[in-house]
């Protein structure tokens, strides 16, 4: 029996058939570990491990990998703002190292409250500065970057089908309608691989480390390339060195569909260049949780905590059950009144099972 899936990049429905038979290698982009996650974050690490839970089922093997963000993810996904964790630095009062390692933690706690099976390797953005060093001195010898004075850039223009998984029109695209206005960029969609840290005299970061380049942190979307090639592309030999001719190409890549246009479409633009192979077959991304007519999340205002609902009565399957009845491609309306009607149905699921 075959397996199809819906790929992002194809847009249609595609047989799937992993690289190695009976194996899968498998890439979830994981927390920013700056706040407690929100519902609409667990709703999709719930989807992965549908598919991840329906692959095994089938009887694959699966290498599952998730990423831990704790460094570089900026408050304005177009390379501007302040990073996420130093932000949850100030607010908490902790250092960044005390906000990641605690909401890490919670993170481990509510996916295994919610019966999501944990990945084969976690990866901290941390744990792999020279990887990610490497990676960006790949690009630079292969001529894609070049330098502002607040980082180092990738160079969209010489990728020929950069945008392909979000179907943009980078050659039409204004700047300012999904990227921040930056006079330094050559293109609208280039992005940043390695920032600098704020000169003397400006705000000084707890996060920093020396490159090539300049004392800085790398860039958001850096760390999920390197990381994945590395623990699922093979492209990294045991010195840590980049070799793009021996990597592989990932089966499938998953995440929310707020990543499609910039961080997952970034991911391909970088892996791709470096390695000249694809970088992913297949692509899921899952869709949002509604609150009012608006995607939860933190920007938003809107977002409800895992521990918010038990403390409301309800169980963190009775979650996962009422995520599981709608399509993970459908937006799904997040009310209490439908979470508890949620719960009632697994209660009664569950005493006609336990009467059988």
């Amino acid at each position: 029996m075959s397996l199809n899936l819906f790929n992002t990049l194809t847009r249609t429905k595609d047989v799937f058939k992993p690289q190695k038979k009976n194996e899968v290698s498998l890439y979830t982009c994981g927390p920013t570990v700056y706040a407690a996650p929100h519902l609409g974050n667990l709703r999709t690490y719930i989807f992965e491990d549908l598919l991840k839970r329906t692959l095994l089922m089938n009887g694959y093997k699966v290498k599952h990998v998730m990423n831990i963000t704790d460094v570089g993810h900026l408050t304005s996904d177009a390379d501007e703002g302040e990073d996420k964790m130093e932000k949850g630095s100030r607010t908490t009062g902790k250092t960044v190292w005390q906000v990641a390692e605690m909401y890490t933690e919670l993170f481990k706690d509510n996916i295994k409250a919610l019966n999501i099976l944990p990945p084969d390797i976690w990866c901290k953005a941390t744990d792999h500065i020279p990887e990610q060093i490497a990676l960006v001195k790949q690009l630079e010898d292969k001529g894609f970057t070049y330098k502002t004075s607040d980082g180092i850039y990738f160079d969209s223009s010489k990728l020929k089908d950069y945008g392909k998984l979000a179907k943009l029109d980078a050659a039409g695209l204004k700047e300012g309608a999904r990227v921040e206005s930056n006079p330094e960029k050559h293109n609208p969609t280039d992005f940043a691989l390695w920032k600098f840290s704020p000169p003397a005299g400006g705000q000084k970061r707890q996060m920093e480390w020396d490159s090539p380049w300049g004392t800085g942190f790398p860039g958001w979307h850096l760390e999920c390339s390197a990381m994945s090639l590395k623990y699922l592309g093979d492209a990294y030999d045991e010195q840590g060195a980049f070799h793009g001719e021996r990597s592989r190409t990932i089966d499938i890549h998953c995440g929310g569909i707020d990543h499609v246009p910039v961080h997952h479409t970034n991911e391909i633009a970088q892996s791709e260049a470096a390695t000249g192979k694809p970088f992913v077959h297949y692509w899921l991304h899952g869709e949002f949780l509604v609150v009012d007519a608006k995607r939860m999340g933190k920007s938003e205002g809107n977002f409800l905590t895992l521990d918010w609902l038990t403390k409301e009565g309800i169980t963190p399957l009775a979650y996962r059950y009422f995520c599981l009845m709608t399509h993970y491609r459908k937006p799904l309306n997040f009310s209490l009144e439908a979470v508890l009607a949620a719960q009632k149905a697994l209660q009664n699921l569950q005493d006609k099972i336990a009467t059988m």
